[in-house]
């Protein structure tokens, strides 16, 4: 039954990641191609003293955004999933429906919104939140509103399909036991969906650690991510094997934290299974018979 699963990924993600880490231990062609011969020159190349800045400057911004994103998206999950089911596809489709507009679009859209001349400076001056020379674009600050607001709807659906299918009366159950409406979301909610959050998480950092189009239109030149570099790597500098060996630690940073989510998990359920053993009371029954 898994095979088509298996073929799959192997096909799509396992080939494709070997020819990519196999790149990087080739030379760049004058041409702009792939050399034949194998070397480490490439990935003694990478040790650019800038590249730790963008790698730590990636991570950052990618993990605050999945933070910021899942933190909305609670709220919001939860608000769809108690709604009447006539209202739930409504609400959905309307989380959606900024991906029937072109991504390139929206974050151009944000560019002029944060534009020195845009709407959101006049405001923000309006309401003297903020001074005539203050920047909103071309930061890490302004890479990270956007990016919230692009991946927010990859946090939101796994949340929310997680909460649909959650016994709401299970915080009733809590607050009649004299847990306040806080304590019980986050005992007894947060942990009923707890495979929603950690997809979401995962939807929401892998994307964004490889993104370049909003670095590249709001975050400037001194806003650089490791997305931005393999691009231009990839395409002005034609160095496809410098791109690669970018892509495979790119690729690793991202693999890591799901190999120990994964065994996290493994763990988490393991322990569940024993606990639920030690209290089946056939099993009880049974010993002390």
């Amino acid at each position: 039954m898994s095979a088509p699963s298996i073929f799959w990924l192997t096909l799509f993600f396992v080939v494709p990641t070997m020819l990519v880490v196999a790149i990087s231990f080739h030379a760049a062609a004058p041409d702009g191609g792939i050399g034949k011969e194998w070397t480490l020159h490439t990935w003694r190349s990478i040790s650019n003293p800038n590249y730790p800045a963008i790698i730590w400057r990636t991570l950052w911004i990618s993990a605050a955004t999945t933070v910021g994103c899942v933190i909305l998206a609670l709220p919001c999950a939860f608000a769809i999933a108690r709604m009447d089911k006539k209202w739930r596809a409504f609400m959905a489709g309307l989380i959606m429906l900024p991906f029937w507009t072109s991504f390139v679009v929206r974050v151009f859209a944000w560019r002029l919104l944060l534009h020195p001349e845009g709407f959101v400076k006049h405001l923000l001056l309006a309401m003297r939140l903020t001074q005539p020379d203050t920047q909103l674009l071309y930061n890490s600050g302004a890479i990270l509103l956007v990016s919230i607001y692009s991946f927010l709807p990859f946090a939101i659906m796994p949340i929310y399909a997680a909460a649909e299918k959650f016994d709401f009366s299970l915080l009733e159950a809590a607050r009649d036991l004299g847990a306040r409406s806080f304590l019980a979301f986050r005992k007894v909610f947060l942990p009923g969906i707890r495979r929603g959050v950690i997809s979401a998480i995962l939807m929401v950092f892998i994307p964004s650690v490889g993104s370049y189009v909003i670095p590249d239109l709001v975050g400037g030149k001194n806003s650089e991510l490791i997305g931005n570099k393999i691009y231009q790597r990839t395409f002005p500098d034609r160095n496809l094997p410098h791109a690669s060996a970018l892509s495979a630690l790119m690729a690793f940073a991202v693999l890591i934290p799901l190999a120990l989510v994964a065994a996290a998990l493994k763990r988490q359920d393991r322990k569940e299974a024993l606990r639920l053993a030690d209290g089946n009371p056939v099993k009880q029954r049974g010993g002390a018979a």
